[in-house]
């Protein structure tokens, strides 16, 4: 299985940079893997993301919060060792961002994009799948930016334009836990009843949440495949 160690322990990166960090859960992801940086700055323009952020950051004054946009980051071109997107370009205008996150990445500097993709997945991981495609309609009915996930493909296609070097990719994936613990069920459990709340006035979304639910209990559930694209900038 691949590690954060076998992705990051090689990369040299003193300031680093997460877009759309939200509460900053791919930070911690980082944290695993780097050897060593000193500064990590993570931006999102979610104000609900940022005490959730702080608090998890709290004993650690190297890790940081500001509120931004990613398709306009208040950042110097050339800023940044190492910058990062994860699980969150299909909430996105993609070219806009990447773009930016190019912008402020130094000459040499690496560029990593981690997102899950729908396509080559189990059984087991397609219930992931098929339950973001649900939450993401949902949301774009309430209107709210929530697209459907890429396919891998996509994903390279998107990378392809930035026109980046050294281009290196890992598929993380874990099929090691039971897909019908229950834990699961009660971890999903109240998210669920989150969207079908939300998708009230649509009788055929609030079906097809139940549906999931019981797909859940008789199929399983394993997180699906995450692509990470790693990237040197000329």
């Amino acid at each position: 299985m691949t590690t954060p160690q076998d992705i990051l322990d090689q990369i040299p990166a003193n300031r680093i940079l997460d877009v759309a960090t939200g509460s900053g859960s791919f930070i911690h992801f980082l944290l695993e893997g780097l050897q060593d940086y000193t500064e990590i700055i993570g931006v999102d323009n979610n104000e609900r993301a940022e005490a959730a952020f702080i608090d998890s950051f709290k004993e650690n004054p190297k890790v940081k919060f500001q509120m931004m946009d990613a398709q306009h980051l208040d950042f110097d071109d050339s800023s940044f060792d190492l910058v990062c997107i994860s699980n969150s370009l299909h909430h996105l205008d993609p070219n806009p961002v990447l773009n930016e996150m190019k912008r402020v990445l130094r000459p040499n500097g690496l560029l990593l994009i981690s997102e899950m993709y729908r396509d080559n997945q189990t059984e087991t991981q397609m219930t992931h799948v098929h339950l973001h495609h649900w939450w993401a309609t949902v949301d774009t009915v309430n209107g709210i930016v929530h697209n459907e996930t890429y396919t891998r493909q996509g994903l390279l296609d998107l990378v392809s334009e930035l026109k980046l070097k050294d281009l290196k990719t890992f598929d993380l994936f874990d099929l090691s836990k039971d897909p019908k613990n229950p834990d699961i069920i009660t971890e999903l459990d109240p998210v669920f009843e989150r969207y079908i709340q939300r998708a009230e006035g649509h009788p055929e979304l609030q079906a097809r949440g139940k549906e999931l639910k019981t797909r859940v209990k008789e199929i399983g559930f394993h997180g699906a495949t995450t692509l990470v694209i790693l990237g040197r900038k000329d």
